[in-house]
């Protein structure tokens, strides 16, 4: 039995079926009006093409040059697709048929059919696209001699060598179960208010990734995003520690972070948790080696200026390919959006750190429900690969109850570095500082005391230990110590 697939031309897709279609099969693409089962057909078909194999496209709706018009728009060369354009002409409305002894579908049936034989017969496709089958519910007489006309196509194209895909219209005044039970399998397409998505609900002999998929449809067609599998993903490597270039943080942490872990800095806002989640970036790039940020509330522009002006070269490891930095515009990615671009990065490119930057933008800029479910499955896919993993957290308040997040998501993170503000009271005045502290590392121990932080012109500088800073878990810290801290 042989392994051989057929691509259907969508990458995300093919990877979904495990390769493609199996060849000499009928496939039902279904789902209802402007979900993209048309696209879906011209990417069968000119993939098809490109293999030097010959194609038919079957059209009982719309008119072969109106199709033609469409895919020059979607960027698709439809040139070697052949065409069997059976929609109704202008001239069915102008001219009047009576039919005294025999119904409508019994006289036009067998003309339209002998046409699909002699251009099957003709061509001898290997690809046909069939858009939509349900026209030939209205050319039998009732339903059984539908199904069984039907039944007798499909086997018809199949036994002449081809692959058929064809389409239904998804209605709840017509059903389409039958076309269910008669095809190979079944792609189908939704469209809600939120997103698109894609399932594959059968797949005979060969196993498929199951689950509901995002898709958006582009000015070049349909692109795919694969549910991620974590099992299929996993990889091994070498446990190490990831230096900060600051030696004070790097005792905090005992040498640093581990390779392949996930860190969550969290913190209020301005504390400096975007900082310090680059200076392990930076760092990382002296030894050439690749990260990856995604910025959901700033643009780059101001990254790179803010960077610059505390000893962070972010251009310049940008230029040298060493930080990859994507801005993420409001509700344009789904989150299987999102996971594919990192597996791009990541399976291609080898980057061994990738940045959130925050937590909260992530959930609220993505599409689709349960956005913390998929950033566990996107951390669980990356530290599969051996990728560190840095999520930036902000806290509502500034003050208050001592909490490490407000979604709920301490769980799914290996360590957990701690920023807030604290007040200094000295004789005549009280100042507000910035504190650090490590209160969770999984593997290895770490330091339980805090230290200072301050980010200079020159970078951020961390303090030796300090003491006299009391109430840090009642919300409300204060440091009592008069002697000043030298950083």
């Amino acid at each position: 039995m042989t392994n051989h697939r057929l691509s259907i031309g969508i990458a995300g897709l093919d990877e979904i079926l495990h390769g493609g279609l199996m060849p000499r099969r009928s496939y039902l693409v279904r789902g209802g009006p402007g979900t993209g089962k048309t696209t879906l057909g011209f990417h069968f078909l000119t993939t098809g093409v490109a293999s030097s194999e010959s194609t038919l496209f079957i059209t009982f709706v719309e008119p072969e040059e109106d199709l033609r018009e469409n895919a020059f728009h979607l960027g698709f060369n439809l040139d070697g697709i052949n065409f069997l354009d059976l929609s109704p002409t202008s001239d069915f409305f102008t001219q009047v048929e009576t039919y005294d002894i025999f119904s409508p579908a019994e006289v036009e049936r067998e003309p339209i059919t002998q046409k699909i034989i002699e251009y099957i017969e003709k061509l001898q496709p290997q690809r046909v696209f069939i858009d939509t089958i349900t026209q030939f519910r209205y050319l039998s007489a009732d339903e059984y001699q539908f199904r069984k006309q039907l039944l007798s196509f499909l086997r018809f194209l199949i036994k002449n060598g081809v692959t058929v895909v064809f389409t239904s219209e998804v209605s709840s005044t017509a059903p389409d179960d039958d076309l269910q039970f008669m095809s190979d399998g079944i792609i189908h397409l939704e469209l809600s208010p939120e997103a698109r998505s894609l399932q594959i609900t059968k797949f005979r002999g060969s196993d498929y990734q199951d689950g509901c998929h995002s898709f958006r449809l582009t000015s070049q067609g349909m692109e795919v995003f694969p549910h991620l599998m974590l099992e299929s993903y996993k990889r091994d490597f070498i446990a190490e520690l990831i230096s900060s270039g600051i030696p004070e943080l790097d005792q905090l942490l005992h040498g640093g972070l581990e390779r392949g872990m996930v860190t969550l800095i969290t913190g209020p806002s301005g504390v400096g948790k975007t900082t310090l989640g680059l200076q392990f970036l930076k760092e990382a790039a002296t030894k050439d080696e690749r990260s990856l940020i995604y910025i959901f509330e700033e643009s780059v522009q101001t990254l790179i200026l803010r960077c610059e002006s505390i000893n962070i070269p972010i251009n310049t490891m940008i230029q040298e390919e060493k930080l990859v930095v994507v801005p993420v515009e409001p509700f344009f990615y789904t989150p299987d959006h999102l996971a594919r671009l990192v597996r791009q990065e990541v399976e291609k490119l080898e980057t061994k750190i990738v940045m959130i930057d925050s937590i909260c933008g992530y959930c609220l800029s993505l599409q689709g429900e349960n956005s913390v479910n998929h950033l566990h499955l996107l951390c669980k896919y990356l530290t599969n690969r051996g990728v560190t993993v840095i999520l930036i957290n902000e806290l509502e308040t500034i003050a208050g109850d001592f909490r490490i997040t407000e979604i709920g998501i301490s769980y799914l993170v290996d360590n957990i570095i701690f920023m807030r503000y604290i007040e200094r009271h000295l004789a005549k005045t009280t100042e507000i500082r910035k504190a650090i502290s490590v209160i969770k590392k999984r593997v290895s121990n770490f330091e339980k005391s805090l230290r200072e932080i301050e980010i200079t012109p020159s970078g951020m500088k961390v303090s030796k230990p300090v003491s006299g800073i009391g109430g840090v878990l009642t919300g409300i810290p204060i440091w009592n110590d008069d002697e000043p801290v030298t950083l």
